[in-house]
């Protein structure tokens, strides 16, 4: 029995009347003749099927996309249907279009979730090996600037070490006072309970001298020092200075880099020994009000039980901190592109890798140091 389409338009509703069998063979027929069907004025669909007698599994699929076509068109669509077995066809296929579509999205999902891990994973690859080329590159060129006393630019050197040494003992001294005294408080309040007042010299005393005088150097000059590295050769690069000096025939390695370099790996240990200074001042001062050790006898303590070993590894780290900072901060300067939008997030990045990276190498530090037994 041929299949029959009638549609009927009251106003803004049309009903889409099924006849006789609706079968695989015969929705070839009916697209034809729906899509020359105007939908502009209609917000309700009725397909009905009461007048079918036979439904297959094809034109329940193509009843169901229909339905969900025009529901994606913001139609409004029922089905009409009273047969039991062809509603449990309609259901059926339904139901599985659900389960296809959501494991499509589950598919793509992943497919999409190891996409993004691939390409994070090739860019941080990247983004090392570049750095390993330019670390490399920075140590040739270290050995080659310091071969000969022709090649030191002193004048640059002495205008970064201003920059990045003197102009920052303010800024050191405060942070590295106010750390004192917060260390300090805190553990006066424990010492008191147990008597033991004067053991606040010896803590306080390794642990500046050690780690925290060091750290406390090196964080406050990566965010000072790196970040204004990385902001300038940054905005060298957008204004095409660099491209300008290669032209000119002066290599931005041995002009720009070394000066900056020399001058900070030279600044940080001079930075560390004013850090202790003021380190100790504030442990000294909340030492008198809170536990009243006099300075007198603090000095004397400092001077018995701190072995100067503690002072020479805080400054020994000093060198190797600066050339970290100094490297992360100048090879983010010399991969920003050509937006001021670049700059803010390089500079950003310069400043968290070289914390990241001088806590990594002070933990280093402590490990082969501890187990060398210094």
């Amino acid at each position: 029995m041929a299949n029959n389409l009638t549609q009927t338009i009251q106003g803004d509703k049309l009903s889409l009347n099924f006849s006789g069998e609706l079968t695989l063979y015969s929705i070839a027929k009916l697209q034809k003749e729906i899509r020359a069907i105007s939908f502009d004025k209609v917000k309700l669909v009725i397909l009905d099927l009461h007048n079918l007698i036979y439904l297959d599994t094809a034109a329940a699929i193509f009843i169901v996309k229909l339905e969900e076509e025009y529901n994606n068109k913001s139609k409004k669509t029922t089905i009409l249907c009273f047969d039991e077995k062809m509603l449990s066809t309609l259901e059926l296929v339904k139901m599985q279009r659900i389960i296809t579509n959501l494991e499509t999205k589950i598919d793509n999902s992943k497919k999409s979730f190891f996409k993004k891990s691939h390409m994070k994973t090739n860019e941080y690859l990247n983004g090392f090996f570049l750095f390993m080329e330019f670390f490399g590159k920075v140590f040739m060129t270290q050995v080659y600037y310091l071969k000969s006393f022709k090649h030191i630019r002193f004048k640059e050197i002495a205008f970064e070490f201003n920059e990045s040494a003197i102009k920052a003992i303010g800024i050191i001294s405060l942070t590295s006072f106010l750390i004192g005294l917060v260390v300090a408080y805190q553990s006066a309040y424990q010492l008191k309970l147990y008597g033991a007042n004067i053991f606040i010299v010896d803590m306080l005393g390794i642990s500046i001298l050690r780690e925290l005088a060091p750290l406390i150097t090196a964080i406050v000059i990566a965010g000072r020092s790196g970040s204004a590295f990385t902001a300038q050769i940054g905005a060298m690069k957008i204004t095409q200075e660099l491209d300008a000096m290669k032209t000119m025939g002066f290599d931005p390695f041995v002009f720009l880099v070394m000066p900056k370099i020399i001058a900070l790996m030279i600044a940080m240990p001079l930075l560390i020994f004013v850090a202790d200074i003021m380190g100790l001042l504030g442990g000294m001062l909340i030492s008198y009000i809170d536990l009243g050790i006099s300075y007198d006898l603090f000095l004397d303590r400092f001077r018995e039980v701190v072995e100067v070993k503690h002072f020479f590894i805080g400054i020994i780290k000093g060198p190797f901190f600066a050339f970290l900072i100094a490297s992360i901060a100048i090879y983010r300067g010399l991969i920003v592109k050509n937006d001021t939008q670049s700059i803010g997030l390089n500079t950003t990045k310069s400043v968290v890798e070289s914390i990241f990276a001088v806590i990594v190498c002070d933990a280093f530090f402590s490990i082969i140091l501890t187990n060398l037994g210094i």
